[in-house]
């Protein structure tokens, strides 16, 4: 055995620390190239998936798949994206798939409803654990007016008219927009819609009206309108009643805002809170728990997308309205609906109906 003397003891200490300090500069440096890198590595090779929120045919199918094709050419690594629909109550059984079960990876992508980040703030979505706020959002392909609109065989043209007729409204289920707008327009306007639930996606609630199983459809996008069925509105063939959104389609410029319908101020601040609501249109976003840096190079790889050409140009054959938004300014919008005062959620609550029941 070797006995160390008093002086060769800290030279020792002395050399063990520069080995270790060296050791640690080594693995930082690497992880800085890793770093550099991670982001391209990750998705090389990947396939990634878009969850659809509803069957195939209809407005989120159209559009969730036209940003599905094109985002990956933008995304470092260049992965592959599989559409995946995934129908059902509502739009819930795919941003639980996503919140839950999902990994939280950046691979998955979906476009939920637009008012599930104010059905989430008043808290009508029990059955929907995750935080919209904890999500990684990436932007909107368009923010749209909702519209809601009947046959034009119905004797209802106007909201006036719909005071004083029964008139049924297709839905896709309690959860979605479909099913809860006409009943706020029964309960701050004396509307007298009833909600027919059941419906699979609007594509069937637009065949069911067309076959005159039901008068309407209470709550479809302008843009998944006219890309999805633009004959509808071209050939007359449906009665526009009510717009919802903060400012007016410019193709519609006779049809009221919903803001507008109200009768004295307490009506017209609920209907503006839900008017603003909407503004964050066809949210586009991953799920909670993505690093930063994956996040930031989706929101870059949309912002790509909304300007390539060959995007716009599939777009304008699918008349599809692009009106995008960058996904900061999407986060912020989601935020301040999901943190808005309570005496206004109060009121707004108070003529919505119980997301948990049909009506």
């Amino acid at each position: 055995m070797i006995a160390h003397t008093p002086a060769t003891k800290p030279a020792v200490a002395k050399a063990a620390r520069l080995s270790m300090l060296a050791a640690l500069a080594l693995v930082a440096g690497v992880s800085n190239v890793q770093a550099q890198q991670s982001v391209e590595d990750f998705y090389k090779g990947k396939q990634m998936k878009f969850i659809i929120r509803s069957a195939p045919g209809g407005g989120f199918d159209t559009y969730s798949r036209l940003i599905g094709n094109h985002i990956v050419k933008h995304i470092p690594g260049n992965p592959s994206m599989l559409p995946q629909n995934m129908p059902g109550a509502g739009g819930l059984q795919a941003v639980n798939y996503m919140g839950e079960i999902a990994p939280k990876d950046g691979t998955h992508l979906t476009m939920i409803g637009q008012a599930l980040p104010m059905d989430q703030s008043l808290g009508f979505t029990p059955t929907f654990k995750a935080d919209l706020r904890t999500f990684g959002w990436i932007g909107n392909i368009g923010d749209s007016n909702v519209l809601s609109y009947v046959w034009h065989t119905s004797p209802v043209k106007t909201m006036e008219d719909a005071k004083k007729y029964e008139t049924t409204m297709g839905g896709t289920g309690a959860g979605d927009t479909s099913s809860w707008i006409p009943i706020v327009y029964n309960n701050v306007l004396g509307t007298k819609f009833k909600v027919i639930n059941g419906y699979k996606s609007g594509t069937e609630v637009k065949l069911a009206m067309e076959r005159q199983e039901v008068n309407g459809f209470g709550a479809n996008p302008y843009s998944a309108l006219m890309s999805a069925s633009p004959q509808l509105v071209r050939d007359k063939q449906i009665s526009i009643l009510a717009q919802v959104g903060v400012r007016k389609e410019k193709d519609l410029p006779t049809v009221p805002l919903l803001s507008e319908l109200a009768t004295n101020e307490n009506d017209k601040a609920v209907l503006s809170f839900i008017c603003s609501a909407f503004a964050v249109g066809r949210p586009i976003g991953t799920t909670p728990g993505v690093p930063a840096e994956r996040v930031a190079a989706l929101r870059k790889a949309f912002d790509a997308t909304l300007t390539d050409p060959q995007f716009l140009a599939d777009a304008q054959k699918m008349n599809a309205e692009i009106n995008p938004m960058d996904g900061a300014t999407l986060q912020k919008i989601i935020d301040d609906v999901m943190s808005a005062p309570q005496n206004l959620k109060d009121k707004v609550k108070a003529v919505l109906p119980d997301r948990g029941t049909p009506n």
